[in-house]
């Protein structure tokens, strides 16, 4: 039987606190009989997104792979562990509020070019069509992923690292990677290495067993199963993160993109999200399913701006050296 295959990315420098503690992790998953990689995102040469959609176009015209305008760069290392993986354990530092701009850098590569509900028709038509597998996307680009996401902070305040893990997600939605446990490290600065900390790293070790449980998993509910600390305030993502709406009690989680209602009882605040608020999480399939539709319809009936080369020319060159 093929072993599952785990692995982890890492935003961090090289040995410092993020690598190690993806290591750990890995190491645990390696002595239960996965095989493992390790990629050091950060050695990497990638260019960043233009935002030229030529990914998403070829996709949506059924004749694309999704591959990138960009062909002398390393992104392929990338994308090549991505396809191989059963299981991603990411991790990214947090210098400034959230993870690094190296990872965001990623994410935007990895972004609409990898989203399921774009590859999976495509590589069904490719497939019904009898083509060549090279004119299509890799059809490992929709077999079921699990995920995990871990942080590391110096401050000592915890919500200095606030916007870091909800970011995080960026990564694994595209793809529908399940995420079943997430670990914030803050107050990094106490001690000079995560190593003089033996309860992170044994929670290391227990991410590690958590990401085996889900690959050894029997049934989808428990292959998907949250496996992390706290189960956060949406019971799809387990972030806190909120936006008020202004809309009289509505509030909406900023990840999954779905409405609840804000409550108190007791004197503590609920938030409720309807199981069908839940479904339509950007997290799940149906979720992606209404923005890819929303794209699809967009580039199909953009409106077009007439005489827009020569509206263009009052900005040119303006405050440029």
């Amino acid at each position: 039987m093929e072993k599952k295959k785990v692995v982890g990315f890492s935003f961090g420098r090289k040995m410092s606190n993020t690598e190690v503690m993806i290591k750990e992790a890995l190491l645990e998953c390696e002595r239960a009989g996965m095989e493992i990689q390790f990629v050091r995102c950060d050695d990497l040469n990638i260019h960043i997104c233009t935002g030229c959609c030529a990914c998403v176009g070829g996709l949506m015209s059924g004749k694309g792979r999704g591959t990138c305008v960009h062909k002398d760069d390393e992104f392929y290392v990338i994308e090549e562990a991505l396809m191989s993986a059963d299981a991603v354990i990411v991790g990214s530092p947090t210098y400034e509020f959230a993870p690094t701009g190296n990872f965001k850098v990623v994410c935007d590569r990895i972004g609409p070019s990898h989203d399921k509900t774009f590859r999976g028709p495509a590589v069904e038509k490719g497939i019904e069509e009898g083509r060549d597998p090279q004119t299509y996307p890799d059809v490992r680009s929709v077999k079921p992923r699990v995920g995990a996401l871990i942080t590391v902070g110096g401050a000592r305040t915890e919500n200095w690292l606030s916007l870091s893990l909800p970011n995080m997600y960026e990564f694994t939605m595209p793809m529908g990677i399940d995420v079943i446990d997430k670990y914030k490290y803050f107050g990094a600065m106490n001690i000079s290495h995560v190593l003089g900390r033996p309860d992170v790293m044994d929670r290391m070790t227990q991410l590690g067993k958590h990401i085996v449980e889900a690959l050894n998993a029997k049934t989808e509910e428990e292959r998907t199963k949250y496996r992390g600390d706290d189960q956060g305030t949406c019971p799809v993502c387990h972030e806190d993160i909120l936006t008020v709406s202004h809309k009289g009690n509505k509030v909406e989680c900023p990840v999954c993109g779905i409405e609840g209602e804000l409550t108190i009882e007791d004197g503590d605040i609920k938030v409720i999200f309807s199981e069908e608020e839940q479904n339509r999480s950007r997290l799940h399939d149906a979720g992606k399913w209404e923005h890819s539709n929303e794209i699809r319809d967009g580039a199909m009936t953009q409106k077009k701006v007439e005489n827009l080369n020569e509206l263009k020319k009052k900005y040119i060159n303006v405050g440029e050296a």
